[in-house]
């Protein structure tokens, strides 16, 4: 199940970005450099079907999207007003490793739109640093990073929170004002606004639904991009 984005071009909101030196670009990961969100949340509607709450993909992306696992099974359980079975979190876990290993692809064009940065990068995901590693060399974007990545299985607050970003950013030795944010989910880009960093959004993703871009937006996004090939050039816009 994939739905499609019609080709556009890059939305604006209304505040100008103003120019900065661009010492950090941070990728969140799914959604953004790989293929995976659709196939995650696939996964959270049957799991959340089994469990006697019939839910469809798009219900599951938009409840869950931009979250950790964790913080995925703690919502379930207040829905569901009972707590899950560690068994439940592993379970969907090893599906979705299954999933990720036989069916996961690269976003259209990411791989050449990195390639043509010429800024320090990382990743910055939800995912565990293990699911991470998964993406990036299942689909061959892991050398494009140098090992840099980095999850919120390490800070003590996910996304809306700024934790992940800030970290990611202290890490690669690079202050909030001179980063900027790749990111497919509301959640991600308040996270990214919280910490004082530019987002773009990016509605390329097999997951992207038809307001996605209209979120992002109004989460803070400066711009939205619905291809990775016009990535390069929007970047240069933000620098000085």
């Amino acid at each position: 199940m994939t739905m499609s984005w019609p080709q556009m071009k890059p939305q604006r909101s209304s505040q100008a970005a103003s120019g900065r030196s661009v010492g950090l670009v941070i990728f969140d990961c799914d959604g953004v450099l790989v293929d995976s969100e659709i196939l995650a949340h696939e996964l959270l509607a049957e799991m959340m079907t089994e469990l006697g709450r019939p839910t469809t993909t798009a219900e599951a992306i938009r409840e869950f999207a931009g979250r950790s696992l964790t913080d995925i099974l703690k919502l379930i359980e207040g829905v569901l007003g009972r707590e899950l079975p560690d068994e439940v979190g592993r379970r969907y876990g090893r599906r979705l490793v299954d999933r990720l290993r036989h069916e996961l692809t690269p976003v259209s064009g990411v791989k050449a739109a990195i390639a043509e940065l010429p800024y320090r990068r990382c990743v910055a995901s939800s995912s565990s640093i293990e699911r991470i590693r998964l993406s990036l060399e299942v689909t061959g974007l892991m050398p494009l990073f140098d090992g840099n990545i980095f999850s919120a299985t390490q800070v003590a607050h996910g996304k809306p929170a700024p934790d992940l970003y800030l970290f990611a950013a202290r890490s690669m030795g690079a202050a909030p004002g001179e980063c900027i944010v790749v990111e497919d989910s509301p959640l991600g880009v308040s996270a990214a606004v919280s910490a004082k960093m530019e987002v773009i959004g990016f509605v390329g993703g097999g997951h992207a639904t038809h307001n996605l871009a209209e979120n992002l937006l109004a989460a803070g996004a400066r711009t939205v991009l619905s291809s990775m090939s016009a990535l390069a050039a929007t970047i240069a816009e933000f620098a000085i």
